[in-house]
């Protein structure tokens, strides 16, 4: 009876010591770790966005500087760029866009750039216009597109299903390269 007795008691002062220990002194320690996993995770998120964030500040950079001429007079800023439309016809091409023509216009001189107008006459389909669009706009001009036309006509789709070009629609497309102007 005293043996059951004394490990009735021990067994109470175990389950008790067991229970103070997760209650007061394991419990708070977890809840810290937990706290300071949270904190490290917040500071890892911020250190991610900046170097996104450094990272496209480069690739700006690199545009500005890829745009940026001595003055009005620079090669960069001229009427015609030879290889930008090399590049915007080698950029079709990878889309299957079939190209009617391809007219630069005159440049506009504003304080700060100098913008030089393209009108392209194309025949693509939708998709391949946004493909195309994207591509422009990743390459290392600065290009704005300044209107898009969409020429539907009854007759120009008819012309088109009858040569089996179900998706393709003729479109001008007017974009500009940007030139920027660097001051003294």
């Amino acid at each position: 009876m005293k043996k059951t007795l004394f490990a009735l008691i021990l067994l109470l002062i175990t389950a008790g010591s067991f229970y103070y220990y997760q209650q007061y002194v394991y419990r708070p320690k977890p809840l810290k770790v937990r706290e300071l996993d949270r904190q490290i995770q917040q500071e890892n998120e911020k250190l991610i966005a900046s170097q996104i964030i450094a990272n496209e500040l480069k690739q700006v950079t690199k545009l500005i500087e890829g745009n940026l001429a001595q003055s009005a007079r620079d090669s960069l800023a001229e009427d015609a760029s030879l290889p930008f439309m090399n590049q915007v016809t080698d950029i079709m091409r990878d889309h299957n866009i079939s190209v009617i023509s391809i007219e630069p216009g005159r440049r506009r001189n504003f304080a700060d750039y100098i913008a030089t107008p393209y009108t392209l006459e194309v025949e693509t389909s939708y998709k391949s216009l946004v493909d195309f669009l994207n591509d422009v706009e990743k390459s290392n001009r600065l290009v704005t597109v300044d209107r898009l036309e969409l020429n539907s006509t009854v007759k120009r789709v008819q012309l088109l299903a009858k040569a089996k070009k179900f998706d393709q629609r003729p479109m001008a497309i007017t974009m500009s390269t940007l030139t920027l102007i660097k001051h003294k």
